[in-house]
């Protein structure tokens, strides 16, 4: 349901700043963890879908790693596993509902986005010879390295925790690519307030393409929800 702006019920005391915070002219950012497609968790996509619609979101960021590129993975890939050909086309499936529900979003490239990009140009081939990724899968998203919106930086994370960045950069920071932690965390000193905030991930721990983490600690899955720059939400998806 969304508010009419037009309509002002008749409430008062918490019930109308209630009201009011959710008719407020901010962003209100859905951050969608790492997808790996085609090893998405089922029911991931559901569950975001249902925190953008609970937090009123009206802006999405994916915070990278859309795609998985396990055939092609700098680790050791599963001789058993998918060809180049139907991962992607497997992987394209995935992303179409996703692109369909979530058409305008912004996405921080990954470093397994960046696969294919990294071993085309250690092969010497010229960037003409690439196509986007728009047009591999699909998509009309807005691909950058990073990305800024209220005071708030986004990017996927390759360096370190998003704690550590947002102390090392003095401004508040949302990352994805730890798949195992999920926080947020504010830092407040005389003259700032902070906050790093790992959002999780929506990957399938189950899959061959996640086998390389099958002794590493469980995986947290969810995604986060930025309001106006100044809260920070981190949402678990509820697991059986």
């Amino acid at each position: 349901m969304r508010y009419n702006n037009d309509v002002r019920p008749r409430l008062r005391g918490n019930k109308l700043e209630a009201y009011n915070n959710l008719t407020k002219n901010e962003r209100r950012i859905l951050v969608i963890g790492d997808l790996h497609a085609p090893f998405t968790l089922d029911g991931y996509f559901e569950f975001c879908k249902e925190i953008y619609a609970k937090y009123y979101c009206n802006q999405v960021v994916f915070i990278g790693d859309i795609i998985d590129n396990h055939y092609s993975s700098f680790h050791s890939t599963d001789p058993d596993g998918l060809g180049g050909g139907d991962e992607l086309d497997y992987a394209i499936q995935e992303i179409a509902k996703w692109t369909y529900e979530f058409p305008d979003a912004d996405v921080t490239i990954g470093n397994h986005d960046r696969i294919i990009m990294r071993k085309a140009f250690d092969s010497q081939i010229p960037s003409r010879w690439v196509k986007s990724y728009n047009e591999v899968l699909g998509t009309n998203w807005n691909w950058v390295e990073h990305i800024d919106y209220d005071g708030v930086q986004y990017c996927h994370g390759e360096g370190g925790t998003a704690r550590t960045k947002s102390k090392n950069d003095m401004q508040s920071t949302v990352q994805g690519h730890i798949h195992t932690q999920a926080y947020a965390e504010w830092m407040v000193g005389k003259n700032f307030k902070i906050f790093g905030m790992q959002v999780g991930c929506g990957v399938d721990s189950k899959s061959y393409a996640a086998a390389y983490a099958k002794n590493f600690k469980k995986q947290a899955i969810g995604c986060g929800v930025v309001i106006g720059g100044h809260t920070a939400i981190n949402c678990l998806m509820p697991l059986d």
